[in-house]
Order: C-alpha cells, then structure tokens, then sequence
C-alpha cells in the first residue's frame, strides 16, 4: 500500500514512546475541518516503499515505535501487511482511526498487529454528519468501535478535534455520555494548517466541480479555533464520565 509521508520523529503522537509516524492516503469520511486535505484526497505523491523499510531497518534501536495516521489507515485492505511488517521489525504499533470499520480494527487487534489506538469521536452523534461531511452517515460502526475499545482489547485513547462553527457546549456533554468508562479522552483544538478540506471542497465548487463528496456546510472560511476557557468548560462536560480527560496541545 501506498504511504505519503513520514515524520521521521515525534515525542507527541505515541504517548511515552519516541516514534516516528507514517501517513496513509485516502479517507472514507469528508470532514471539512480536516487539515490533511491533500491526503484524504489522494493529491500526494507515494513514498519509495525500500526508501521506508530502509529507514525502519536503520532506526530499530533508536525508535520504540510507529504510528500509522492518515487519512484513514484502516480503509485499505493491503493495512495488515504493513502493519505486520512493522511489528516484525520490534516496534509497537500506534494506530489512528475515525472507527468506521470496526470489524478490520478487531481482526488486527486480534492478530496482535496493533498496540495503542487514537479514535476519533468527530462529534456527538446528533452532530456526527455534519461533522463529517456526509449527510447519510450511518454511525453504528463508529459506535462498534467504540464499544470494542471501551471493552479492553488494547490500550487506547478517544479525541475530539474542537471547532468553531461546528461544535456546541451540548455536543460535549452528549461524547461525555456516549463513551462513559472510557480510559482517556483528549480534546484538541482546531487550527488552519493551510490545507484545509473545507476550503478545497468550497474552492471545487466555486469552479464548478465536484467537491468529491464533501458537504459544504459549515465552509472552512466560518471556522476558527475556541479560547481555552471555551475548552476546558467542554473537556468539564466530558471529564465526570471518563477515567482521564485532557486537553492537547494547548498553549
């Protein structure tokens, strides 16, 4: 499978691992605050995949893990190979997921190719269209996922990216509700990387093309970062139903 990019190192995305993160191409939701456009529609070049499997084989030792990010990793079929590559080479595996497809994230971890996953919960499930961009979206599997984590097949965490003009005070309280027990919870704000998909979907449409399935509402241009008091009174309505909650990457 094809990988677009790589950190060659992280101290953040692999809680008290070094490690370095690969990306993924391609992504079956279309959330239009997303800030790795490019990515989720496939307009990257592919990595030399000796180029990867040789810095993996140079870094054993020195690293102690990979995440594997996108887009989203688990929409390809061809995600258990790699994974299997990078296990035999001694790394603990990181996985990011929006948990759409619940029953490949249970064979994987079944296989024992997966050490720590990263799920995003986008919104409460009243708001879980919108914020993903698809008006017909059926959440049963993000609701599987969610289960199957809460439930202690592998060491997890749950994260909501917040943003203005998407998100309401009700939207937390309702994820508060929707993954009570859960091990950790980190709220992340929002913030324009530049590639946003809102802005190129918008831009698709003011050419007169598709916007390859992303919903307009909500258009990049309306969205902007919370104050951290706005954060940490949202982080108040989920922390009383999570074991640990946190905000991340907040100055």
């Amino acid at each position: 499978m094809n990988i677009y990019g790589i950190r060659k190192l992280t101290l953040l995305d692999y809680p008290d691992k070094t490690a370095c993160t690969l990306f993924t191409g391609g992504c079956n939701f279309r959330c239009p605050f997303c800030h790795n456009a490019s990515l989720v529609q496939n307009r990257c070049e592919p990595m030399d995949i000796g180029a990867l499997r040789a810095f993996l084989l140079k870094r054993r030792g020195l690293l102690d893990g990979v995440c594997v990010t996108g887009g989203e990793p688990l929409m390809h079929g061809e995600i258990g190979g790699l994974l299997a590559e990078i296990k035999a080479l001694g790394y603990a595996v990181k996985l990011d997921t929006n948990g759409a497809y619940p029953d490949k994230l249970q064979e994987l971890i079944g296989q024992q190719l997966i050490d720590y996953v990263a799920m995003d919960v986008k919104s409460s499930p009243a708001g879980y269209a919108r914020a993903v961009g698809l008006h017909d979206i059926d959440i049963s599997p993000v609701n599987e996922s969610i289960k199957l984590l809460i439930g202690g097949a592998v060491d997890y965490e749950f994260r909501t990216t917040a943003v203005k003009g998407l998100h309401t005070p009700e939207d937390f309280t309702a994820i508060g509700d929707w993954i009570a027990g859960a091990k950790r919870y980190f709220l992340q704000n929002y913030a324009d990387s530049g590639d946003i998909l809102g802005a190129a979907a918008d831009g698709a449409a003011a050419d007169g093309a598709a916007a390859d399935g992303a919903a307009a509402d909500g258009a990049a241009a309306n969205f902007a970062p919370f104050g951290r008091l706005e954060l940490e009174q949202f982080l108040a309505s989920v922390a009383p139903r999570v074991k640990f909650a946190a905000l991340r990457g907040i100055d």
